[in-house]
């Protein structure tokens, strides 16, 4: 009787066994395709973005967005978008950002431009390596040369810092372009809310190099995409194994 006991609940554990594997393994599948689906929509996305972009860093220059348009300057609808901007140089009030680019280690120049209105853009100047740093100190203390103009791509602020450290404006130290951060220590109480890089018209000296701007966007979703689809099937096949096994044990 004891045996008999065993054999009949060993084989009411079975289906209920089942019945909750497959139940779960239907739910990964749910969710898998959910994911995968997701993947692509952003994949879509993304192949749009990066067609605006493309778009937007060859089309001609146009103004800057002037104060009025600030408020709705936006990542989606203006970064790399080539644009001109008019003013003069304002290098007492130039920071450095720590930068790595295609020319090794150093920073990047970033610099005031007042314009007539007396509100400020900040340029990204471009890059100056380590050991030049002290050659563009001497040659940004000479008289400024009065207006210019400048082209490049607007991009938008990098609050906070990078490389794994926080921008310490008290010490004048800098490891990200921080608009409203630099604005502040530097007394620009009239700054626009984002940045040009400035392109490669060469300036006096040779330093700083602009046109160093990389214009690149990862696109995984295609491959994340298939990996949650092949995970969906897996369960599937998890499924139809179990299925099959109860057949055959029948």
């Amino acid at each position: 009787m004891n045996d008999r006991a065993m054999e009949t609940g060993t084989g009411a554990a079975r289906p209920r066994s089942r019945i909750f594997l497959t139940v779960a393994l239907m739910v990964l599948m749910a969710a898998f395709i959910a994911l995968g689906t997701w993947q692509v929509q952003r994949l879509f996305w993304k192949l749009d973005l990066i067609d605006r972009v493309d778009a937007r860093v060859h089309a001609e220059p146009v103004p800057a967005p002037p104060r009025s348009q600030w408020p709705a300057v936006s990542a989606d609808r203006d970064e790399y978008r080539r644009v001109t901007a008019s003013g003069t140089f304002a290098h007492d009030k130039a920071v450095l950002v720590q930068a790595v680019t295609e020319r090794g280690a150093g920073f990047w120049v970033m610099t005031p431009l007042i314009q007539d209105d007396r509100s400020a853009i900040l340029i990204n100047r471009g890059f100056v390596p380590m050991d030049r740093r002290g050659a563009l100190a001497r040659a940004e203390a000479s008289p400024a040369a009065g207006p210019v103009r400048v082209t490049g791509l607007l991009r938008m602020a990098e609050p906070g810092g990078g490389f794994l450290r926080t921008n310490d404006p008290a010490a004048n130290r800098w490891y990200s372009r921080d608009v409203a951060g630099i604005a502040k220590a530097k007394a620009l109480t009239d700054a626009a809310p984002y940045f040009i890089d400035a392109d490669a018209t060469p300036n006096r000296g040779g330093l700083p190099v602009g046109g160093l701007t990389v214009v690149s966007f990862r696109n995984s979703h295609l491959v994340y995409a298939a990996t949650w689809y092949a995970l969906a099937l897996m369960s599937a096949a998890g499924i139809f194994v179990i299925h099959r096994f109860r057949r055959d044990s029948r």
